[in-house]
């Protein structure tokens, strides 16, 4: 009791005044002779003459517990607006409290032991002036107040207009896969009629010919032919009636097929017409979630625990989508972002960053993120030919090259022995990209030393086409989807495998027909392909939009693969499974719930929230968080693009 009530008194006598900075720290031994962590950051939540108040997310629970023992100091860097240098000071713990609501979120009470006096009073200048501006500044919301309820209502109308986008394709889709049903259905009746008739005409067609008989032996003074011959004659008319009977149903169900046709004709105009729309809107929701600051593309909207975050993974794949659309600009403040301003490990990014001040989200470095920024800038310099960003890619492959072991395998990241077959392929088709752009041979030998180790630790069971890691037996969508289109059909039928195998294995494996509950309530039977089925058949499964549009790519690579042989039939085939994950994918389309997005297309980054994927993480939360990958894939399986080849 006595210590709660110390941390009140010392609250009131510390903290005065509600503004916001930035402050970057670092924990301080008691005595001052060792700094006992990296830099962390935390943002003011209030400031004052004494001391200022720290809010603190994602603190590591080592360091709370040492901050909470009050067995460390703080050197501070506090980031002054409008300041080029930081304010610097050291202070010790005043008090702490754990925010309730968010796990490992901190607010830490400090007291100055040594601060500039003059900055110490620029930053309360600072606080007092934005003190003063309040009433200004309610002065200056009352007089905007008519402007904005004028853009709100705007922005209302057009979230509707959006929503409405996306319930209308929703519609029209279910109306033309009934129609379908109903046209599989036509097709049945038809055929069990047309049997039918044809068996009628075989007996009719006997009957006439004993009748024939019949007649010669009347001829010849039978006894027995008139009476034969008029039973025969009663049962080819009654055999007559009934294929005409027959033959008026077969016509009947014709038109009725024929009315279908056209009723479903119409419908995939309309379908196609709202299916474009809708592509247009997704773009237009990449665009409008580009922070004007960093250039990084917030990865999900709608989950508040990642709402700032920006994987690096999903910036590589959003700016191949701005390059394909040739807003060349867009991609190049992605490239520059990480050209001039991300922090490194060992020329390495991380995997994620906030979006709004560019700091480190997550301080992992994978491979794979880093091989998928090199994919993305050798696209641009396809394009372009702009090669302003070779140095930056050549650098990525360095690093790369460097994880790679004496079987020619890519390691996980720095200072992990795992493997992911993933990164491999993507691996590969990177160094494939860098040695047709600049021609150096040290990347096609880097690149035949990565199919080598797939070969014999991915490929090495007949049984299972595609393992996913080394030594790792464990299905995953991805790495059968990025064999057929990294490596390439024909690529792996020179190597004695099947493609037809691969992609088989995957439908069988993977592909599941799940009750999606739509934002709206209503629910809808669609299919598509889970992350690790197995995990998850108990529950029906859950389709993940990302691999299903992957999966959607690889049915169109196939397609492409079997006309090029002129195998029409079998292209057709992978054709049509494409246009149905096409249709499954369309249903998931759901309007941004963030106020940017505006209610703009968008795909959720799976059919469920907050479900174990099976591959050491979780799907986002929410029922209506936006995925930057789950849209961006599905632009590339409508318009048939292939992010692992440099097409021509």
């Amino acid at each position: 009791m006595h210590r709660q009530a110390l941390g009140e008194t010392e609250r009131r006598r510390y903290i005065r005044l509600d503004s916001v900075f930035p402050v970057e720290f670092r924990l301080l031994s008691i005595d001052e002779e060792a700094f006992l962590s990296d830099w962390l950051q935390g943002f003011t939540n209030n400031v004052g003459k004494g001391g200022i108040c720290l809010a603190i997310n994602n603190l590591n629970p080592q360091f709370a517990k040492v901050l909470k023992e009050r067995k460390a100091k703080l050197s501070l860097k506090i980031e002054m607006p409008l300041s080029r240098k930081p304010v610097n000071a050291r202070a010790q713990i005043a008090w702490l409290k754990d925010d309730l609501q968010t796990p490992n979120k901190y607010l830490i009470g400090l007291s100055y032991e040594e601060i500039d006096p003059l900055q110490n009073n620029r930053i309360m200048r600072y606080a007092w002036m934005k003190k003063l501006f309040v009433p200004v500044a309610l002065s200056a919301i009352i007089v905007l107040g008519l402007a904005i309820t004028i853009n709100t209502v705007i922005n209302v109308k057009l979230v509707k207009g959006n929503k409405a986008l996306v319930g209308q394709l929703v519609r029209i889709i279910q109306e033309s896969s009934i129609a379908k049903q109903k046209i599989k259905g036509i097709n049945k009746e038809k055929e069990g009629l047309q049997i039918k008739i044809q068996a009628l005409q075989v007996r009719i067609q006997t009957a006439e010919e004993e009748k024939l008989r019949s007649e010669g032996k009347a001829k010849l003074g039978v006894v027995q032919g008139p009476k034969k011959i008029e039973e025969l004659n009663n049962l080819i008319g009654q055999l007559i009636e009934e294929k005409n009977s027959l033959q008026e149903q077969l016509n009947a169900v014709q038109r009725q097929e024929n009315t279908i046709t056209e009723e479903l004709l119409r419908l995939d105009k309309r379908k196609a017409t709202l299916e474009k729309a809708n592509l247009d809107k997704m773009y237009q929701w990449l665009k409008g979630h580009q922070n004007g600051s960093t250039g990084l593309v917030t990865s999900f909207t709608g989950d508040s625990e990642l709402a700032d975050w920006a994987f690096t993974y999903e910036q590589a794949l959003v700016s191949q989508a701005y390059i394909n659309f040739s807003d060349f600009q867009r991609a190049r403040r992605i490239f520059n972002f990480f050209n001039r301003k991300a922090k490194r490990e060992n020329q390495k990014f991380f995997n994620a960053y906030y979006c709004s001040n560019a700091r480190p989200a997550e301080y992992v470095v994978h491979s794979g993120p880093n091989i998928w920024l090199g994919i993305a800038i050798m696209h641009y310099t396809k394009k372009t030919q702009d090669t302003s960003y070779i140095k930056l890619a050549e650098e990525l492959a360095k690093g790369i090259i460097d994880l790679q072991d004496k079987d020619g395998g890519i390691r996980g990241g720095p200072g992990v022995e795992w493997y992911s077959t993933e990164h491999n392929l993507d691996a590969y088709a990177f160094f494939n990209m860098l040695y047709k752009i600049t021609g150096k041979s040290q990347y096609v030998i880097a690149a035949d030393k990565v199919l080598k180790w797939l070969i014999q630790h991915a490929y090495d069971k007949m049984a299972l086409p595609v393992k996913r890691s080394k030594g790792d037996s464990t299905i995953a969508t991805d790495t059968y989807a990025w064999s057929i289109a990294a490596i390439g059909p024909e690529k792996l039928e020179e190597l004695g495998m099947n493609p037809d195998r691969i992609v088989e294995f995957a439908e069988e494996s993977c592909a599941v027909t799940v009750s999606y509950v739509r934002p709206e309530g209503n629910t809808l039977k669609i299919k598509g392909f889970d992350f690790a089925p197995r995990r998850h058949v108990s529950g029906g499964g859950v389709i993940s939009s990302e691999w299903t549009a992957q999966m959607v790519m690889v049915f169109k690579t196939m397609a492409d693969f079997y006309y090029k042989k002129s195998m029409v039939a079998k292209a057709r085939t992978y054709a049509l499974k494409a246009d149905e994950y096409l249709a499954g994918l369309s249903n998931m389309i759901i309007s941004s719930p963030s106020p940017s997005g505006q209610g703009e297309s968008c795909l959720p980054h799976a059919s469920e929230d907050f479900v174990d994927t099976g591959h050491g993480w979780s799907s986002p939360k929410g029922k209506s968080t936006g995925s930057l990958a789950g849209t961006v894939y599905t632009l590339f399986a409508y318009y048939n693009y292939n992010p692992l080849k440099l097409e021509d």
